[in-house]
């Protein structure tokens, strides 16, 4: 048998130790993908506080400050939502591949 087939033949059997069996529903990439957008958010936040100058009441004080509160403002909360929900699929995850064990 050819290499690459036997260590793939192994890779699903650790798979199936390891996740109970359960199909692939896209909690690795929601956490992935949610705490990268939050972490730019975050980054976008900082550089406009401490770089490009802050946030007076009329708002940004250039562009470029703007153009990173816009992000900011974007990114926050849509990254907060995917990583919690990525964090709550997770702990289901976790709960079903121990309920399967036992």
């Amino acid at each position: 048998m050819h290499p690459s087939k036997e260590r793939a033949k192994e890779h699903a059997k650790e798979r199936e130790r390891l996740y109970g069996g359960l199909p692939d529903d896209g909690t690795r990439q929601l956490l992935k993908w949610g705490s990268l957008i939050l972490a730019l958010g975050v980054a976008a936040i900082a550089v406009l506080m401490t770089v490009l100058g802050g946030v007076s009441v009329e708002g940004a004080h250039s562009n470029v400050g703007w153009l990173a509160l816009i992000i900011g403002a974007m990114c926050l909360p849509f990254g907060l939502m995917l990583t919690l929900l990525g964090g709550a699929k997770w702990l289901r995850r976790r709960s079903l591949i121990r309920s399967r064990r036992n």
